[in-house]
């Protein structure tokens, strides 16, 4: 298509050009998709964890983590990801009259005029099969100067303010769910107050006329919508489909954000338990596969929203509220229904969802989505994605996180444990730090405890060690040794634990009080 212009960018400009704009924004988007897994999946681990191994993505999370940037990233990265699909089909997408290979009509309308070839290829090149590496292999996936870039960009398109009416939606939703907003930065000054407000108030007014072109347009008659659909099934689509892209978004936040918690605290009822068994059950592969399958579903649900709220008018008919021409082409483009897209059935969603990624985890639509989700996956359709990831995962040499950083419990019981859950709303990651309490107080002191963990200790050293020497395989070997700091690391605590439980025991019993486990621990 494009060697033959026979796309719009091609056609313009020279076909090598239009070629370069489409794999450049293909690899760009496929580190936004990739990047989002890893910081929204990141901020309950202790980032002391990976600084040696990670130091590129150790810096990313200090900054990107830092106050409420996660969700200023998250905003700019959903604009990027609308901006760099409408590139990828202006470069590749084919032109009304398009001919390849001298294909059939009915195939050349059912594959490429219909949009299902230009979908499929996004999806399986740009988006899946990156989600489905970075979904356990977050850490590997942000370690690179790339995605140090995509997440400045991602922040600097949220200061523009264009998008900030989400943060507003955020707010309300917060008032009506009974929490108080919640920020992890110190409140703004004055001047700080009027910037914030300003861009809301400018968000807002560019949403509401963008809703006033839309809905005048749809009852109008004026869009690409089905001819002989009435009107109020168009509107009904219109916000029905929004609703069901929200959901989905909103899953994909909060799975991630689930995903480095212990099991105990994803369970929080028997939806979440379902849901969980589905995601995280059978080696993980439940979370890449409804990445798979959610997005063929938003996908699915973009089209049809693109059909009722495109602008579309025949020739002999006025523009829409009597607007100019050159206001009219505007609204042809279609990013009026983009905007609003973004904003009310994927930013604002995503937003709630990482503030109350337990409640989503646990809502009977999130499971009945899940379950669709998972369906799609299962037919093959975009089987292709599983190779993709695959052969990606091979040349970039990606490893699961736990390989770097060990399981939930693993690093509990090291004494690095997640960061748990904050009761708030107001920021996507839902963690904050974890408390000082001294879980050592819970249990009576019992020495011989610490030798058996000792002894344990030990024998797992010995044998890295061991291992280390035979081993040939340079990646083997620097995953061992990785391991080999973290059980030794976990020998200096068990002899620190040790230590200060004695030191404990010794004044309980000089002052001849009995020992009590909630007094020690206030």
């Amino acid at each position: 298509l494009i060697i033959d212009e026979q796309t719009n960018l091609s056609e313009n400009v020279h076909p090598a050009l239009a070629a370069v704009a489409l794999w450049g924004a293909l690899i760009w988007l496929s580190m936004v998709e990739g990047s989002q897994a890893s910081m929204v999946g990141l901020p309950p681990v202790d980032p002391e964890l990976y600084k040696e191994s990670h130091p590129i993505a150790y810096k990313i999370c200090q900054r990107g983590h830092k106050g409420d940037n996660l969700d200023r990233y998250l905003m700019g990265r959903q604009f990027m990801v609308l901006a760099l699909v409408f590139v990828i089909n202006m470069s590749g997408a084919p032109i009304a009259d398009a001919d390849v290979l001298n294909l059939p009509t009915p195939l050349a309308n059912c594959f490429l005029k219909s949009g299902l070839a230009m979908i499929l290829f996004t999806c399986m090149i740009g988006q899946l099969n990156t989600q489905v590496n970075a979904s356990h292999c977050m850490l590997d996936y942000l370690n690179d100067h790339f995605a140090t870039f995509t997440v400045w960009v991602a922040m600097g398109i949220e200061a523009s303010g264009l998008l900030h009416a989400s943060y507003l939606i955020q707010m309300i939703v917060a008032k009506l769910a009974g929490k108080p907003v919640e920020s992890n930065e110190e409140p703004r000054d004055a001047f700080g107050n009027i910037c914030y407000w300003g861009k809301i108030v400018f968000s807002c007014a560019f949403l509401i006329f963008a809703f006033t072109v839309t809905l005048s347009a749809l009852f109008d008659g004026k869009t690409t919508m089905w001819e002989g659909v009435p009107t109020v099934i168009a509107v009904i689509f219109f916000f029905g489909l929004m609703s069901v892209v929200g959901m989905l978004e909103g899953m994909q936040i909060a799975f991630f954000a689930v995903a480095k918690i212990t099991e105990e605290e994803r369970n929080a009822n028997v939806w979440a338990k379902w849901a969980c068994e589905l995601l995280f059950g059978n080696g993980g592969r439940g979370l890449p596969g409804f990445m798979i399958g959610r997005q063929l579903c938003v996908v699915s649900c973009f089209f049809v929203i693109a059909r009722v709220t495109t602008v579309d008018i025949e020739d002999d008919e006025s523009n829409v509220l009597g607007v100019g021409d050159g206001a009219q082409k505007f609204f042809e483009t279609g990013l009026l229904g983009a905007l609003i897209t973004t904003i009310v059935a994927s930013i604002a969603w995503q937003l709630v969802a990482g503030a109350f990624p337990l409640q989503f985890l646990g809502n009977p639509i999130t499971y009945a989505l899940l379950r669709i989700c998972l369906f799609l996956e299962a037919t093959g359709i975009c089987s292709g994605a599983w190779v993709l990831a695959d052969i990606h995962k091979s040349i970039a040499g990606f490893q699961k996180d736990e390989v770097y950083i060990g399981t939930a419990e693993e690093r509990a019981a090291l004494g690095r444990g997640d960061k748990s859950g904050a009761d708030g709303a107001g920021h996507v990651t839902g963690f904050v730090p974890a408390g000082q309490e001294n879980p050592l107080y819970k249990e009576k002191y019992n020495p011989s405890s610490y030798s058996e963990q000792r002894a344990m200790t030990l024998t797992k050293i010995a044998k890295m060690r061991a291992e280390i020497k035979e081993t040939e395989d340079g990646d083997h070997k620097e995953s061992l040794e990785t391991h080999l700091k973290l059980e030794i690391e976990h020998l200096k605590t068990i002899n620190t634990q040790q230590e200060e439980h004695e030191a404990h025991e010794q004044e309980r019993l000089g002052t001849g009080k009995e020992y009590d486990t909630e007094q020690d621990e206030a």
